[in-house]
């Protein structure tokens, strides 16, 4: 097959479109996740989008449509079992995502087990987006970059100092909700192009390997940015090409990126 062929393929110009958009999304955001330990977060709710995702072919309804306010609610519950209750972390994590997985599993039972589209949405088929999923993708994912942009110093001031922030007049609770919330959608926006199971992993893999590099956060930004949109066409087109699951192909590429990144880091600190 010529390589310039597979291009012209629509399938592939729509994975190729919305794998790029929320990559860009993925590798900004993750930073803020995983410098202020919390990259977790997105594994609970990915675990918490699949109930979402559940309810959705339960009712017959387009599954991100569902997802999207579960998660959100999910997300928001995380973080009041944290502020409030002082539950920690990984604790507060772990017990909604577990409910979340229950409640997706308890609807896949009602409606006569797994089927295929469920299937799809656990593992990512993002070959298989529509146009309508690739404008939608566009629109929330440049709503999002558009709120970190806003918001940058904010983010950056709770990321690295949270009293100073706070002390220096920033809405400390404010951008702790907006962060989540800004987190679910990310997530749910990433169930198609990697799949539930392999979300947290789109997101900490791309972040982590440009702090392996980078010499100041609007840098990492940069070198996270490039390296998850680079894996994401390449992960496609390797995977169009070797007839083999596209999401965790492009986690793949992710995680090579980051053994050259470490490998780099040991090079040149010599």
């Amino acid at each position: 097959m010529n390589f310039i062929t597979i291009f012209q393929y629509g399938f592939i110009q729509r994975a190729i479109i919305t794998g790029i958009f929320v990559a860009l999304l993925c590798s900004t955001l993750g930073l803020f996740l995983v410098l202020r330990r919390l990259s977790l977060i997105g594994d609970g709710l990915a675990h918490i989008s699949f109930g979402g995702v559940a309810l959705g072919l339960f009712l017959g309804v387009f599954p991100i449509y569902t997802a999207i306010p579960i998660v959100i609610i999910g997300a928001l519950i995380i973080l009041a079992l944290m502020d409030k209750i002082k539950i920690y972390g990984d604790a507060a994590i772990g017990v909604i995502s577990s409910v979340g997985i229950a409640g997706g599993v308890i609807l896949a039972g009602i409606s006569n087990g797994f089927n295929v589209d469920l299937l799809s949405y656990l593992f990512g088929n993002i070959l298989a987006i529509s146009t309508g999923e690739m404008y939608l993708s566009i629109v929330l994912s440049v709503v999002v970059l558009l709120a970190i942009s806003f918001f940058y110093y904010d983010l950056f001031s709770i990321t690295f100092n949270e009293e100073y922030a706070r002390v220096a007049g920033v809405r400390v609770k404010v951008i702790n909700v907006m962060l989540v919330v800004l987190t679910a959608i990310t997530v749910v926006l990433s169930i198609r192009v990697v799949g539930i199971m392999l979300i947290s992993a789109f997101i900490i893999l791309p972040s982590v390997t440009a702090l392996q590099i980078a010499k100041g956060f609007k840098s990492a930004i940069i070198v996270s940015t490039i390296t998850s949109v680079i894996a994401v066409i390449l992960g496609i087109i390797v995977s169009f090409i070797l007839n083999i699951p596209t999401g965790a192909m492009i986690v793949v590429v992710n995680f090579i990126f980051l053994l050259f990144a470490i490998g780099y880091k040991k090079i040149a600190s010599r």
